[in-house]
């Protein structure tokens, strides 16, 4: 793995602090997509002065892996972001961007050549940094307002069979009504199991708990995303809070 992570092509962006930080400092991996139409405008703008945006390693269409920013440098790619205790987590973090067009120009599956460099890079940041297989995130997950990437057609499953992430155990075949309406009690519950998690909950309007349960349910349970709390959101974030 060494020796394919120094094989790597460099491009660096010139958008990061300036000052190195303490390895021990980097906590988190998130992952993020483009949401561009190719390449080329998206290495475009990671590397543009103008764009105050950038990230450490950079996944291509055809599965290549571009180094952009050193590890020990911080890059600008989570934003205005919370995880747990931690905010702007720029500081903390180290952030991959993957090439997808997302939502707003024909999101697409992400290829299998991306996703087998995606898992070889994980595993050798979360080797070298001891991160925490709870705090491998989707830019959604930190910014749940804001952002929608990767999105649902992120392979969070199969990237927990490669050890890597979380997943829940909810077989929802096993739930009677495992899409029926819960009651005040349970919102409430699920509510502070969100928070046990991780995400950060400061949302007293209605549609902006909608949204939050959209991003749950994107990256926990991407086939049914409707905003609607049921008993498998419910069951699913119970779950994962009882992760060992």
């Amino acid at each position: 793995m060494q020796k394919n992570v120094e094989k790597m092509i460099i491009n660096y962006s010139p958008n990061f602090n300036l000052k190195k930080r303490d390895k021990n400092k980097i906590k988190y991996l998130i992952y993020h997509y483009t949401g561009m139409k190719n390449d080329k405008s998206a290495i475009k703008k990671l590397t543009s002065t103008n764009s105050n945006v950038s990230c450490h390693y950079y996944i291509t269409a055809s599965g290549n892996l571009i180094r952009m920013v050193p590890d020990l440098y911080i890059a600008w790619h989570a934003g205005k972001s919370h995880w747990r205790n931690h905010e702007s987590l720029n500081y903390n973090s180290i952030g991959i961007e993957i090439s997808n067009p997302g939502h707003e120009h024909g999101y697409k599956n992400f290829n299998h050549n991306q996703v087998k460099s995606l898992i070889k890079i994980s595993k050798f940041i979360i080797k070298k940094y001891k991160i925490n297989k709870k705090n491998i995130l989707g830019h959604s997950d930190i910014a749940p307002l804001r952002k929608i990437d990767p999105g649902e057609k992120f392979p969070w499953k199969l990237l927990y069979k490669n050890k890597i992430g979380i997943w829940h155990n909810i077989n929802s075949r096993k739930i009677k009504t495992f899409r029926g309406k819960i009651s005040e009690s349970n919102l409430i519950k699920f509510i502070n199991n969100l928070k046990k998690i991780g995400y950060r909950i400061e949302y007293s309007k209605s549609n902006e708990l909608k949204k939050l349960i959209k991003i749950f349910q994107m990256r926990f349970r991407p086939e049914l995303i409707d905003g609607k709390l049921d008993l498998e959101c419910y069951m699913i974030a119970k779950s994962l809070v009882n992760l060992k």
